[in-house]
């Protein structure tokens, strides 16, 4: 029999009555009355038109909340709505009032930012705001309404999950039929004791579901409660709101305890640049949510709105000046807070060494030289794990400070800590801040905040958080409700107190405060979204092959500047890295993104590289000169095929022979002076002999190549590989074909739709098994992996990373060892017993996974480990691209056995920087070069200032202290280390006798040569 509830207890029938009457009369009273406007309309045929353009098309009438009548928008479409209407004379002057034009274009109750949006714009040309689900209204300022809707029928692309299969995400598959109905257009007198009231409401209900409801607050709160409900009549809200919150004012007085935790809250939004939309949507994203926060703060200034990506604040410079010229008032007046110093907030797994440091130099430039301020934070919420080159980079960008939430989203293991010191690859430190509120898009729920202070790990050596509120993605920011909250919230028992600010102002609280932080050492692995390694392996490649292509512009173009006086390039060499910089966004170069936004990216990434080889081959052109002599430009950092590092050499001949390729009993045996490879009839390599160490390679009764897996999660498709792929293997059939090619063999291997071509090759006198792989591949929720079970003991796989390399254990110890059976590396990945080792090098492959299992011997004996090293070569998933992946793909391997790190080095430089052959009349000196083993150069480029001085990033490789000598091919008068932006380092100089340069393991350094 059930309990019944002691009549003292009134917590559950106040909290019902409550709901009732918000549900009920509340919301519908917060107008008092609303009249309709006359709207007309104008479809956009195609792709967004501006304003100047739009207002000179013919509209016609448009029915609103007509039903079918009134359906518009095609999926990505635009309709431009033309509303106007006079005020009621009734209406002006009314106090306890204000009028505004209400709009419902047919939202949906759940997640602003994924649906449609509008942009309000005057008949003059200025934005007015946006309009979004929960930020729908416009200010009336005068008697007459007349104001344009720019309306986008942006699909609910994750409408149904984050793995159901949806063609809208692509315009060629989206269809017609029209995806809305607009249900409201009137102009409403707004209740401002009614919104008040609500917005008390919100609070002290929400604190109710947080308190003890044994605590007297809790009770108070109760009392309060219900006592307004007692006042408030639905038949005439309008007269009974303001005794309501009379008799909830004592409630809302009560302060915070003396310890209770403090949250600096700072306006933000979040606004991918590319995702479940196109970049060019992202643009108008912007423009609406910038114009919220500008008529937010001109009502509420006490609104701090911090906003990062250069890239989002470059797009309203161009496409949007009137609000960029009120943008910049607002920056000046400390309203509109730029944050983060990057260009986008981009990935930081994938992208290489100079990539990101470009990040930082690009998104810095651009916000000291438009803007006049620098952020001394870098700000990246929402990236999918963070490198552990990260801190050196943003100290030496001249930041000081660092923020992320997205290792919240762990599936394992909780972050110890919320604030503290990250330390990075090489020892450097930078305070860092992983806000305890968990969410970059809080509403100031008291909820939030409760979650804010209990989570809060520093309790007992530091007492403040930072909370970003806002919604983002296009929902609009941070909006009046969520100030309300704020102002209710600043001092209130069972709060935390909350103060509106500036990130700058938390940072500097929180270091403050917290003299003495944690540390964490290493990655910030994030322990979810494992399969962004893989998905979309076009974009990735076309992020490499550019990467590596900017380096060479970069280098010839200065040399050809230097030795013939050719112009450097310097303003087109900037806006191809901007483009690169904008497809490594977090959602881009991960793969995570729709059909439409891939698409865009392969199709920029063409054309960098077309415009990039334009410019690499007149700099060549330029600096080779008239002659027929073969010659070899190396770009890449070491001496290769008769070349100088970073120079152009003449073409050695060939010291080794050809490789023999035989057919056997067991298959067809490729070998050369220092490997034997066996490669059997099913296309597997049976055997790989390394000759000089007289050793087999492969693990006994093992054979390398492709592994296929179910990969099906348990959410998100494109974004995660989940452990239980491993016990999904689907068994490859026999290869169809293994025939000769040059210097190796070519095997064909068909399942389900797709060919898969894997070609083992030889070069003379090469120490690297040469492994290509061409699929025709059509799978859906596959995972295709090359694999190499190696007959060594390995304890850890050592990955390159930016600007060096990470050691990350095999075992599983830990959770968090258990935790990380995807990875990222770079251009190689490295496992080796002592005195051998093993690396393997890609072109375009990010995701990996290494294991160890021990092999059986007899009597319950092991007779030796298996390492298993396996690249992850391309994914399938259905979500949010059906299609991801299909299609033709080239990827590029090379396993060189006996390597120590310093072969694994030059082998991933060697795979990603081919040598050009050019016809010219001789050698080339080098601009640079390097004496020191393990220094290497990653960038030579002219400085930025336009002063001619050669600017040369290097940095050390190996994991070794090192002494370097840097030589120059060029009158140099001095020399100076700077920070990424080219500044002078104040302190000492890293430079000593001339040109030597001492650095500790993985440190990078700038250096800055003044020419004579």
């Amino acid at each position: 029999m059930q309990q019944e509830t002691p009549v003292h207890d009134r917590t559950r029938f106040v909290a019902d009555r409550l709901r009732r009457f918000r549900l009920e009369h509340l919301g519908r009273a917060r107008y008092r009355s609303t009249v309709p406007l006359q709207v007309r309309a104008w479809e956009v045929p195609g792709e967004p038109v501006p304003f100047d353009e739009a207002v000179t098309r013919d509209y016609t009438p448009f029915p609103v909340g007509a039903g079918h009548a009134s359906a518009w928008g095609r999926p990505w479409g635009t309709v431009w709505f033309h509303a106007t209407g006079t005020v009621p004379p009734a209406w002006r002057d009314v106090p306890g009032t204000r009028v505004e034009v209400v709009v419902d274009l047919g939202f949906t109750a759940d997640n602003p930012g994924f649906q449609t949006e509008a942009t309000a714009w005057s008949p003059q040309g200025t934005i007015i705001k946006g309009i979004e689900p929960r930020n729908a209204h416009v200010p009336v300022t005068g008697d007459d309404v007349d104001l344009y809707l720019e309306a986008a029928a942006n699909p609910r692309i994750a409408e149904h999950g984050w793995f159901v299969p949806t063609p809208l995400g692509d315009p060629a598959t989206a269809g017609t039929d029209p995806l809305y109905s607009l249900q409201q257009v009137d102009i409403g007198l707004l209740d401002e004791t009614v919104w008040e009231l609500e917005q008390d409401l919100f609070v002290l209900e929400g604190w109710l579901d947080r308190l003890d409801p044994e605590s007297a607050r809790h009770t108070t709160i109760v009392s309060g409660i219900e006592d307004a409900l007692d006042v408030l009549d639905p038949r005439d809200l309008t007269g009974t709101a303001g005794p309501a919150r009379e008799r909830l004012a004592p409630a809302l007085a009560a302060p915070a305890t003396a310890s209770a935790h403090r949250v600096v809250a700072t306006g933000h939004a979040h606004i991918d640049s590319a995702w479940l939309w196109p970049v060019r949507e992202t643009v108008r994203k912007c423009a609406r949510t910038f114009s919220n926060v500008l008529a937010l703060a001109e009502e509420d200034p006490t609104l701090r709105f911090s906003c990062s990506s250069a890239q989002q604040y470059q797009w309203i410079r161009d496409g949007y000046p009137e609000l960029w010229s009120r943008l910049r008032a607002a920056v000046a007046a400390g309203t509109f807070v730029p944050v983060g110093g990057m260009w986008v907030e981009s990935d930081t797994n994938m992208p290489g060494g100079e990539a990101l440091a470009r990040q930082l130099v690009e998104g810095k430039r651009f916000f000291l030289d438009e803007l006049g301020v620098e952020p001394m934070e870098v700000w990246l919420p929402d990236s999918f794990g963070y490198t552990a080159a990260l801190p050196q980079l943003v100290r030496a960008s001249g930041s000081r400070w660092f923020l992320t939430q997205k290792i919240s989203w762990n599936d394992t293991n909780r972050m110890p800590h919320h604030t503290f010191q990250w330390e990075g690859l090489d020892g450097t430190r930078v305070f860092t801040h992983f806000p305890p509120v968990d969410t970059y898009n809080s509403v100031l729920s008291p909820e939030e905040l409760d979650r804010a202070q209990r989570q809060y790990r520093e309790k007992g050596r530091a007492g403040t958080s930072l909370v970003p509120f806002g919604y983002g993605d296009g929902g609009g920011g941070p909006n009046r409700e969520m100030l309300a909250a704020a102002r209710r919230q600043a001092d209130l028992e069972g709060a935390p107190r909350v103060r509106v600010g500036t990130s700058a102002e938390f940072f500097a609280e929180a270091e403050a405060e917290y003299a003495d932080p944690p540390v964490w050492s290493g990655e910030l692995y994030l322990e979810y979204h494992r399969g962004t390694y893989t998905s979309q392996a076009r974009t990735k490649q076309g992020n490499r092959r550019c990467e590596h292509l900017l380096r060479e512009a970069e280098l010839w173009a200065a040399t050809a500047t230097v030795r013939t006086g050719a112009e450097y390039p310097a303003a087109d060499l900037r806006r191809l890295w901007q483009l690169v910089l904008l497809q490594q966004f977090h959602d881009i170069l991960p793969g995570s993104s729709i059909a439409w936004v891939h698409q865009d990216a392969e199709r920029n990434y063409a054309a960098v590289s077309a415009e990039l080889e334009t410019i690499v081959s007149g700099a060549l052109a330029a600096l080779a000169g008239d002659g027929d002599g073969v010659l070899h430009a190396n770009a890449g950092p070491f001496d290769r095929d008769g070349a100088p590092a970073l120079g152009i050499g003449t073409a050695a001949a060939p010291a080794a022979a050809e490789p023999a390729v035989t057919r056997t009993d067991d298959g067809w045996r490729i070998a050369n002076d220092r490997l034997s490879v066996l490669v059997g009839d099913d296309g597997r390599v049976h055997a790989l002999h390394d000759l000089a160490a007289d050793r087999a390679v492969l693990a006994p009764g093992e054979t390398a190549g492709l592994h296929l897996f179910g990969d099906i999660p348990n959410e998100w498709d494109a974004w995660d590989v989940d452990r239980h792929y491993r016990r999904m293997e689907i068994a490859l059939p026999p290869a169809k074909s293994v025939d000769e090619v040059p210097r190796g063999v070519r095997a064909v291997v068909g399942f389900g739709d797709s060919t898969v071509t894997t070609e083992y090759t030889l070069a003379p006198g090469g120490r690297s098994l040469e492994v290509t792989v061409h699929a025709e591949w059509h799978e859906r929720q596959k995972l295709l992996k090359l694999a190499f079970p190696l007959d060594v003991h390995a304890e850890r796989a050592t990955s390159e990373i930016q600007f060096g390399h990470l050691h990350r254990p095999l075992h599983a110890n830990t959770s968090w060892d258990a935790a990380r059976f995807e990875t990222c590396a770079h251009r190689f990945v490295h496992v080796g017993e002592p005195g051998y080792g093993v690396a393997l090098a890609n072109d375009a492959t990010y995701g990996h996974d290494v294991t160890r299992s021990a092999r059986e011997g007899a009597r319950g004996t092991t007779a030796g480990t298996t390492t298993w090293l396996r690249a992850s070569v391309l994914r399938a998933p259905q979500f949010p691209d059906p299609q991801a992946d299909s299609g033709s793909h080239t990827l590029h391997y090379s396993l060189t056995p006996g390597a120590e790190i310093p072969d694994a080095v030059r082998e991933g430089y060697r795979m990603n920087l081919p040598v050009r052959e050019v016809r010219g009349s001789g050698p080339v000196e080098p601009l640079v070069t390097v004496d020191g083993d393990g220094v290497v150069v990653e960038a030579v480029k002219l400085a930025d200032d336009g002063s001619g001085d050669v600017v040369v990033r290097l940095y050390e490789a190996y994991g070794n202290r090192a002494d370097a000598r840097i030589g120059t091919g060029f009158d140099c008068s001095g020399a100076v280390e700077t920070d990424l932006l080219e500044r002078p380092l104040e302190g000492p100089e890293a430079l000593s006798d001339g040109l030597r340069l001492r650095l500790r393991p993985f440190q990078i350094s700038t250096l800055r040569l003044r020419r004579g």
